[in-house]
């Protein structure tokens, strides 16, 4: 059976080909598939996939043989398809043809000849009878929600036509000619359902003119229109003011991802409101609106201003587009609603990645120390860090009661109350609070940065331990002031059974502006090939802690972090 594609399909078969077996010769395999439509950034696929939180790293999760001969062979941009455009396609798997059966199949009837777009792709993969399918649905993808949604994208009307056998409700017969529009179904978002009669000179009744209730719901559909038109418009335009923002000022390619992703899913939300039809309805030139404008419109107090300008903008809109959106039968307001939630969760990373960047735009050597044989050894040794320059110091201790670790905490935080040094507790947020502590750190394993946040308030530092790139994104949203990334290399303090390495502190410095300090097994020795990954800080124990001169030491770390970082920003 032959089939046709548009050019976004192809490049995603294609694509998924290499994913598949690392040739194109290979048999392309319905899990292949899910990752080339996800390499077709800006297709309607990707966007669905994406609002279910299905991404690359899930998929191969899922099904780990997926792995492509070469990394860089897998972008859109590069590689065989860039020089073959025209490039014959792989041959399909068994499971791949029945899903694209399956897609022709539910379109059946709205197009003589279906040509597969991206959309059609991903609904066959998720209506079929196979392993993918039932793992898509799984993840709450819905073939018939699926299927109503690209009704919506090609204006496909999925209600059956009726014809009434009444007379028309005239006084009179119409002329012969062309009959007027039928009165739109009761009910209708876009018509008035009203009961009003009118009395002819005879005094009989009628119902009213069917020509004046189209007039009134054509009004009424060109107003709904003009909302959502305007609603979009604005949403998207403050989306790109932010996305510029985290793309361009803290050069953050995760929240800039998540920014691009936010904006692919406000058009799929929007689908069912086609753009020609916004067009149609667009009146600028005759908009009350455009005239009005605040003394404090054309005006910004710095980059922060920006920001909170636009997410007000941003969820405004949302807001905006929700409330509208329920006159339509769609689920326009549902999928406007997620996304004001996820703007909320947005604005909190991006305000708090930009504050803690500056607040911690100075900390480089980040120190983590016990509680020490005696409270005169602990003492000496926090004071020979804080005079050497130690930027923080994380008090860290498993073995001392509580009673003794708040004496601990308490004497640290008086020794460094009057300088530069900032102190953070380990795991305790409880303790934190009580002894005065610029912040605390939790790991993994301990508390979430929402109750640590719950409990010592919104001005203290709450610091994250991370391990693998997807809890450093998820640290992100989350809220942390920074993370911990590691460990780097094996450590004397702390046992790991794996190790993610300098890999990992390279993932974290191309993706990630929240501050980040490398950690594990981290010495002067190494520290040069730390800094290599473009982190420019780094948290220490023993090569500190148990060095004969730790104030040595500690200032040698400092002349090697004070050189410039290859990608550190001004």
């Amino acid at each position: 059976m032959q089939y046709e594609f548009t050019s976004g399909a192809r490049r995603a078969l294609i694509w998924a080909a290499r994913w598949s077996t690392g040739e194109l010769a290979g048999e392309l395999s319905a899990p292949a598939l899910l990752l080339g439509l996800l390499a077709e950034t800006e297709c309607r696929a990707a966007a669905m996939l994406s609002r279910h939180g299905i991404d690359a790293n899930r998929i191969r999760q899922q099904w780990p043989e997926l792995r492509p001969p070469m990394e860089d062979d897998c972008q859109p941009s590069s590689g065989y398809f860039a020089e073959n455009p025209l490039a014959e396609l792989p041959p399909l798997s068994p499971e791949v043809k029945a899903s694209l059966t399956v897609a022709k199949r539910r379109m059946r009837g709205f197009e003589q000849s279906l040509v597969f777009a991206t959309e059609h792709l991903l609904l066959g993969l998720s209506a079929g009878n196979h392993e993918t399918a039932q793992w898509l649905r799984g993840q709450g993808l819905d073939p018939s929600r699926l299927e109503d949604e690209i009704h919506q994208q090609y204006g496909h009307s999925t209600e059956p036509l009726t014809v009434s056998a009444e007379p028309l409700p005239y006084d009179e017969q119409p002329p012969p000619g062309p009959r007027p529009p039928e009165r739109p179904p009761s009910g209708s978002p876009l018509v008035a359902s009203s009961e009003e009669t009118i009395s002819n000179s005879q005094g009989a009744t009628r119902q009213p003119s069917l020509v004046r209730e189209s007039r009134d719901a054509a009004i009424q559909e060109v107003s709904l229109l003009r909302v959502l038109d305007a609603g979009a418009n604005r949403a998207r335009e403050a989306l790109r003011v932010l996305e510029d923002y985290v793309r361009f000022v803290l050069d953050d390619r995760h929240l800039t991802e998540q920014f691009k992703r936010f904006r692919h899913d406000i058009a799929a939300a929007l689908a069912g409101v086609p753009i020609g039809r916004r067009l149609l309805a667009r009146e600028t030139l005759a908009d009350v609106g455009t005239s009005l404008a605040t003394p404090t419109e054309y005006r910004r107090v710095g980059m922060a201003g920006i920001l909170a300008a636009n997410f007000a903008r941003l969820q405004e809109s949302l807001r905006s587009l929700e409330e509208y959106g329920k006159l339509l039968a769609s689920n326009v307001p549902i999928s406007c609603e997620q996304l004001r939630y996820r703007a909320y969760t947005l604005q909190r990373a991006v305000e708090i990645t930009s504050a803690s960047a500056e607040r911690l735009a100075r900390v480089r050597l980040y120190v983590l120390v016990d509680g020490g044989t005696s409270e005169d050894a602990f003492a000496e040794t926090v004071r020979t860090l804080v005079r050497s320059g130690v930027d923080a110091l994380q008090l860290r201790d498993k073995e001392l009661d509580d009673r003794r670790l708040l004496e601990r905490a308490r004497l640290l935080r008086e020794i460094t109350r009057s300088t530069a040094t900032l102190f953070i507790m380990n795991d305790r947020p409880d303790l934190a609070v009580l002894c005065g502590a610029d912040g605390v750190h939790v790991g993994q394993e301990e508390l979430s940065v929402k109750d640590a946040r719950a409990i010592v308030g919104p001005d203290l530092l709450v610091g994250l331990s991370t391990h693998s790139i997807d809890q450093a994104r998820q640290a992100v949203l989350e809220g942390a002031n920074y993370i911990g990334v590691g460990p780097t290399f094996p450590s004397g303090t702390k046992h790991f059974e794996q190790f993610p390495g300098l890999e990992l502190a390279r993932t974290v410095a191309d993706e990630i502006r929240l501050p980040a300090f490398a950690i594990g097994g981290i010495t002067l020795e190494n520290l040069p090939e730390v800094l290599s990954t473009g982190l420019c800080r780094v948290a220490v124990s023993g090569a500190i802690t148990r060095a004969a001169d730790p104030g040595a030491v500690v200032r040698q770390m400092l002349a090697v972090l004070s050189l410039p970082t290859p990608g550190e920003m001004p």
